[in-house]
């Protein structure tokens, strides 16, 4: 006989999973207990959203399902804003919660919560599992769900008294799932993938606008030989970084708020964009209307609920990044000559280059071009959300997909340190950087204590300017400089780092840079890097006077 508790396990152990973030409490302690036997790694966080967080960093980094784990009520409320963050992402993640037992459901019992209801809006699926019997078969559902389609997280919720209840019948767990209403489509379909490849070969000014849903799907090859063999210039979106090699020829950078100046020129002046795994966010478009005015648009992506939500659309391919990108290489037609649209863009690199003041002063841009000089895209980077992610998008070289984590649609503050945790796990053998701003790194500070517990080797790179950056600029822009409730007393971060025996060093001069960096790479474990930036460095948006793009602009600064 096999109780609840081992059913899950096994199920787990049969998916593959190696490693589970997770923080124990009463209404989940049968699994505990199964888990302690258990072949696969508990990492033991401070924190419950810092276990979804890394479940999240640990699926960004390594393409699989990352899996955490809570006790009920505030237990698994705690996981709330990582399921969240997950979700907008499109990031497979399985959360576990532990739930009062079924006789109790309703009664307000002591940690209860209906946490499949709080979840309803921001999992792809949930369950309440009320018996036994349906456990394991809800085990695989909830990784085949959370894995395939356009990805996303999935909450199991396990009442104690069924993680109690003894299986009589030894029944194996289901080797295939079949959902009556699941069907992904993978596949694009032809007529329409060739309609977009006659419109590629015809156009004059061609843009490939490239997000996530590349990395997602591992399309990174087909896109770069897409590109290539069209001759097309690619921009990416933030999640899309890495998709394209930063030093890549047709490589336009990001695009948007604070993107390129390149890239939002391009786009503005093409006349057909491709758009492969993107939702025409409103940190990309502005104003909706003003953006690719006079392109028509080509967009391709597994879930049809994203073609044409928020843009119009020309030519709609409802499929996988990957497969639909193979598709068209086999059945491309050469290209039309783009010699004028490549001495364009060239001009435009050459006149409004990525700058920011070399004075002297030590300037968060200076840090990140040294990091990437340093690490030469041989590292997973993950950031925190503000100024900081900014910087980092904008000035970090990334040549790999895999290697930029971060919390896009959310903008989840407080993700980074958590992420690069699970990120380490996924990729135990690269350096991993986590880039925060002193906000940012505050909301889970706590974590310092997850890292020197297991001698996690995540070295942590603090811009440090001791305020909430992002608002700061806001205010400073459009509130005449009245910094209400933004600024933030110093913080000694490498005497708190050293509390919990981890080293660290604060770092004041642009000399000081290179040999910290160094040293963190050279230490064994966590390193904390305290840098005191220039306080009141901006993240600017990288676009000059136009009309089409201040139209754009317009509709940020809404």
């Amino acid at each position: 006989m096999k109780t609840g508790a081992k059913i899950l396990i096994e199920g787990l152990q049969h998916e593959g999973v190696e490693v589970i973030f997770g923080y124990p409490g009463g209404a989940i302690l049968p699994v505990y207990d199964e888990l302690y036997n258990s072949r696969m790694k508990h990492i033991l966080v401070r924190h419950e959203q810092a276990a979804a967080h890394a479940a999240d960093g640990y699926a960004r980094a390594s393409g699989r399902v990352g899996v955490c784990l809570s006790t009920s009520g505030p237990g698994a409320c705690n996981l709330v804003t990582g399921i969240a963050t997950a979700y907008m992402d499109s990031i497979p993640v399985v959360a576990i919660t532990g739930q009062v037992p079924t006789a109790l459901l309703g009664n307000d019992a002591f940690q209860e919560s209906d946490i499949t209801g709080i979840t309803a809006p921001i999992t792809k699926y949930n369950y309440l599992v009320k018996d036994v019997a349906d456990l394991g078969r809800v085990v695989r559902e909830a990784f085949y769900i959370s894995g395939t389609g356009r990805p996303g997280p999935v909450l199991i919720d396990l009442p104690k008294d069924i993680q109690n209840a003894g299986l009589a019948d030894e029944t194996p767990l289901p080797e295939h799932v079949a959902l009556r209403g699941y069907q992904p489509t993978y596949r694009g379909h032809a007529r329409q993938i060739d309609t977009a490849l006659r419109m590629m070969a015809e156009a004059e000014r061609p843009v490939i606008y490239a997000g996530g849903g590349i990395i997602l799907s591992g399309a990174s090859q087909e896109l770069v030989e897409l590109a290539e063999r069209m001759g097309i210039p690619v921009t990416t979106t933030l999640m899309g970084l890495g998709c394209i090699p930063c030093d890549h020829p047709l490589n336009l950078g990001m695009l948007g708020m604070h993107g390129t100046c390149y890239a939002n020129y391009a786009v503005t002046d093409c006349d057909l964009l491709i758009a492969v795994g993107v939702r025409f966010d409103d940190r990309v478009t502005g104003r909706i209307e003003a953006f690719a005015p006079g392109a028509q648009i080509v967009h391709i992506d597994i879930d049809p609920a994203e073609i044409g939500k928020n843009k119009p659309i020309d030519v709609p391919i409802v499929g996988d990044a990957k497969t639909v990108l193979q598709a068209m290489i086999q059945r491309m037609k050469p290209p039309g000559a783009r010699g004028k649209w490549q001495d364009q863009i060239r001009v435009w690199k050459e006149k409004y280059p990525l700058q920011y003041r070399e004075d002297g002063a030590l300037r968060p841009q200076y840090i990140i071009r040294e990091l990437s000089d340093l690490l030469k895209g041989e590292a997973v980077i993950v950031s925190e959300v503000g100024q900081n992610q900014m910087w980092t998008a904008q000035y970090f070289c990334f040549k790999k997909p895999r290697t930029w984590i971060t919390s896009g649609g959310l903008g989840t503050m407080g993700y980074g340190f958590p992420a690069a945790m699970g990120a380490h796990f996924a990729q135990p053998e690269v350096p991993v950087f986590v880039i925060a701003g002193d906000g940012s790194f505050q909301m889970n500070i706590q974590e310092l204590g997850t890292v020197a517990q297991y001698n996690i080797p995540v070295k942590v790179v603090i811009l440090n300017n001791m305020y909430l950056g992002m608002v700061r600029q806001w205010q400073e822009i459009f509130y005449d400089r009245r910094y209400s409730y933004t600024e933030l007393p110093s913080v000694e971060f490498v005497k708190i780092a050293a509390a919990y025996g981890i080293d660290g060093v604060r770092v004041e001069t642009c000399d000081e840079v290179l040999p910290a960096m160094k040293l963190a790479l050279d230490t064994d474990g966590p390193f904390v890097m305290d840098f005191r930036i220039e306080r009141e460095e901006n993240v600017y948006p990288m676009v000059p006077a136009g009309a089409a793009i201040n139209e754009m602009m317009q509709g940020y600064m809404k």
